[in-house]
Formats: structure tokens, sequence, C-alpha cells
């Protein structure tokens, strides 16, 4: 009888030692996603290099089609913070009914801050 206890016992623990490993582990692979984004800056301008202030930047998830915007500041400046690293984005602005072209922050660009001017025609 007590060897036999013994052989659940030892099973048990046996068992048991698998799923300690992988909550020890846990923690290790659930990083804060924080740790991995990146953010946006960049400056609005005219076809005159001036720059643009209350010109609307926009910043489309190509994921999930969200789209963010921005009204730029006095220096036409613009910032987009906690971007996912493994998401494209696009990015265009409009002052006044002009637009600039659209310009791509691709998943595969690895710098923690993208800089991306953008010029309203």
């Amino acid at each position: 009888m007590r060897k036999a206890l013994a052989i659940v016992v030892a099973a048990i623990a046996l068992s048991a030692a698998p799923l300690s490993l992988c909550l020890a582990a846990e923690p290790m692979a659930f990083k804060d996603p924080q740790d991995h984004a990146r953010i946006l800056i960049g400056r609005v301008f005219n076809r005159q290099e001036q720059a643009l202030e209350k010109a609307v930047v926009y910043l489309k998830n190509t994921k999930t089609l969200v789209v963010k915007t921005y009204i730029t500041d006095v220096d036409g400046g613009y910032r987009f913070p906690a971007l996912s690293p493994n998401v494209d984005y696009e990015v265009y602005a409009e002052y006044n009914g002009a637009r600039s072209d659209t310009k791509t922050l691709s998943a595969f660009d690895s710098r923690k801050q993208a800089n991306i001017t953008l010029h309203v025609k």
C-alpha cells in the first residue's frame, strides 16, 4: 500500500514540474507591449517650405483600419506615440482642402522613433 502511495505521489510531483516551469517562464513571455512601442513624429510644410500650424495629420493602422488624427503645433509638428511595432501605418496631412502624399511607416522599420516630413501640395 505504501509503495502504491509513493508511486502516486511521485507521479503527481513529476506531472506538476512542467507546470511550475511554465509558470516561472510566463512573466518573461508577456512583457509590457509599451516596451516595444514606437513613436512617429514629423512636421508638415507647404510648397514654400513654411511650417503649417493647424494642419490635420491622419494616421491609419493598415491592420485594423483605425484612423487617428493630430492637429499640428505652431511649428507644424505632430506626434503619434505608442504605435505597435508589428503594424504598417499610413500617414498624410490636409490643410485648407489641400493634401500631402501618403507615406508609409513599415513594420520592417525597427526604429523606436520614426520621423516623417509631409508636404501639402
